[in-house]
């Protein structure tokens, strides 16, 4: 009888154990497509050499007392554009990404 139990517990924890590992293996093939989907280049910009659209809306209201402190050229692979600056106040940042027109773009 002990013999049973301890066949039928050791069955189990191979069960267990097999599940386990088709599982991680799926979630590792969903992380790496989702990570090669996205090709992007940021090149660096001067925060001077903005366009004007973007130091207009800095300018503004909306970014009263922000200062910019990087800035980036992103080009997707579809060609498309948009600035990533990243802006500070006091011991605040943030990400703000705007096109050549100075619009939020997300």
């Amino acid at each position: 009888m002990k013999k049973l139990i301890v066949s039928a517990l050791a069955l189990t924890m191979i069960s267990f154990a097999s599940v386990q590992t088709s599982t991680a293996g799926e979630n590792r093939k969903t992380e790496t497509t989702a990570f090669a989907v996205t090709k992007q280049e940021k090149v660096a910009v001067k925060p001077e050499d903005l366009p004007e659209g973007i130091k207009k809306t800095i300018k503004g209201e909306e970014f009263s007392g922000w200062k910019v402190t990087k800035a980036f050229l992103v080009t997707g692979e579809d060609k498309s554009q948009y600035y990533e600056l990243q802006v500070a106040k006091g011991s605040e940042s943030a990400r703000v990404k705007l096109d050549k027109d100075g619009n939020n773009v997300g």
